[in-house]
């Protein structure tokens, strides 16, 4: 019975890497702008390390590199780093981390060539989806973050 009264305990979600959140929204892909893979928030970038939004268990790491999945008892997201860069085929992209390893929120699970990407042309905006029906609360949109830094939350 006294459960009941327990507030539920909020998930605090970091910024995976520096730079400017925006409303996913925003982003110039309708598949992440639309939510239609699911609702969270994108950071344009301005430094080279990605970090773990949350603590939990890596589901899924891109065979390119360019996204990696994670999900705890609270969330599951997908975090996806620029648009079509699937097509680099994993060059600019190093992972640290791999299928089945437990990481801890904050702990940086790649690094990218934000330089070499961008001159190619692409877009390297990184989008956090949840892909659970989560939505964030977002607490710093429009606003310079860093990585690891709290930036949203679900109830």
């Amino acid at each position: 019975m006294w459960n009941l009264l327990k507030k539920k305990k909020k998930e605090m979600i970091v910024s995976p890497i520096q730079g400017k959140l925006i409303n996913l929204s925003m982003v110039k892909d309708e598949a992440f702008a639309s939510k239609a893979m699911g609702d969270g928030f994108a950071v344009e970038p301005s430094e080279n390390k990605i970090v773990a939004p949350i603590s939990g268990t890596i589901c899924a790491v891109f065979p390119t590199k360019h996204a990696f999945g994670i999900a705890n008892d609270h969330a599951e997201l997908i975090v996806h780093i620029g648009i079509d860069t699937v097509n680099l085929k994993g060059v600019g992209f190093h992972s640290f981390v791999e299928q089945g390893e437990k990481v801890k929120q904050g702990q940086v699970i790649a690094e990218i060539d934000l330089d070499a990407i961008t001159q190619q042309g692409y877009d390297i905006t990184t989008m956090v989806v949840f892909t659970d029906n989560n939505v964030p609360k977002l607490l710093k949109l429009n606003e310079f973050v860093c990585g690891g830094e709290e930036v949203a939350e679900l109830e």
